[in-house]
């Protein structure tokens, strides 16, 4: 089994963050935006889809090459053809990565209708030659797992829990959802801490991690060795800091929402902005502001005119006005939910 190594610059004393692969999100650059905040002590690339045809997306890849953030990355793939899985992963072992990740637990339906992803949760015996043939291929880098507690039901998970260890596997990180329950219900961490009891490998607890005090919970109640955050980073850049300030029992640092209002702007500076439509590029800021703006205020008035929002000017103004206009505001440690 390989050794899931951290960089001699991190805390090695405190449990491990992540920031979970988000199709669309997870880019190099919004990789370098987090790390204006405070990296995670691991990042995980968008899915390198894997086919008969398929080849490594460029794009994807630079999130390798190019990224200067001094954080460990893991090359992610989806795909169920045993062949072309080892043939990717070999591929992706020539590079500077921390190791390969497969998804076992992306919900998109035009996803997991291709048995891929979430899907791969329905054939336990698929999962197992898969994890036979990458454990094989993969010798001197890490291999990785990304799942959730089931598909439609959890009849599968310790079954596939036995799997994972019977390969090997140097990582888990467990969402604690169904793929059918998406993002939404309860996330079962008393799964997840069977999981830890269950497995042999290090386990990073996922699902709605919103808060540093929500991490020190599932840390607790979980026993894991770490917290996956994908969709609260988006909204919060700065909970990774806020993580280990609660982890080392120090003050959360509060944000002022004028820093808020700054990283607004490098979301809207998207390298890409030069061949994205002003339109789309709106829509684009929007997915981000739907989180952030569950953090600005409990009423949801943000949240509601950002929506109504139908040019730059007019979102910007409103950001300037909410979040400009009394310099001793800050964001929430916790997202308002309910609005």
């Amino acid at each position: 089994m390989s050794q899931v190594l951290l960089p001699q610059t991190l805390q090695k004393n405190l449990p491990l963050t992540a920031l979970a692969p988000m199709q669309d999100v997870t880019n190099l650059w919004f990789m370098k935006v987090i790390a204006q905040y405070g990296s995670p002590d691991y990042f995980f690339t968008q899915y390198f889809r894997v086919n008969e045809t398929s080849r490594l997306n460029r794009t994807i890849l630079s999130s390798i090459t190019e990224n200067d953030t001094g954080r460990p990355v893991f090359a992610q793939m989806i795909g169920e053809s045993i062949p072309d899985l080892v043939r990717t992963a070999k591929e992706l072992c020539t590079y500077n990565i921390a190791g390969v990740d497969l998804n076992m637990g992306c919900p998109a339906p035009r996803i997991y209708r291709k048995n891929v992803g979430g899907g791969l949760l329905r054939e336990p015996e698929k999962v197992d030659k898969i994890l036979a043939e990458l454990r094989q291929a993969v010798q001197d880098k890490p291999l990785t797992v990304k799942m959730r507690v089931g598909f439609e039901n959890t009849d599968t998970f310790y079954e596939i829990l036995d799997i994972i260890n019977r390969h090997n596997i140097d990582l888990l990180s467990l969402h604690g959802r169904t793929v059918k329950d998406m993002y939404h219900g309860v996330v079962k961490y008393d799964l997840i801490a069977d999981a830890v009891k269950r497995v042999d490998c290090p386990v990073l607890a996922n699902g709605n991690i919103h808060s540093a005090t929500t991490a020190l919970e599932v840390l607790e109640n979980t026993g894991a060795a770490g917290v996956m955050v994908g969709r609260w980073a988006i909204g919060n850049p700065w909970i990774f800091n806020q993580i280990r300030q609660a982890l080392r029992s120090e003050p959360i640092t509060p944000v002022p929402l004028v820093e808020v209002r700054n990283y607004i702007e490098r979301l809207w500076q998207t390298p890409s902005k030069d061949n994205f439509p002003v339109q789309s590029r709106l829509g684009y800021l929007k997915m981000f502001l739907n989180y952030i703006a569950l953090l600005v205020d409990a009423e949801g008035h943000f949240l509601r005119l950002m929506r109504k929002t139908s040019t730059e000017l007019e979102l910007f103004n409103l950001c300037d006005s909410v979040l400009l206009s009394d310099s001793t505001k800050t964001l929430a440690l916790a997202p308002y939910l309910g609005l």
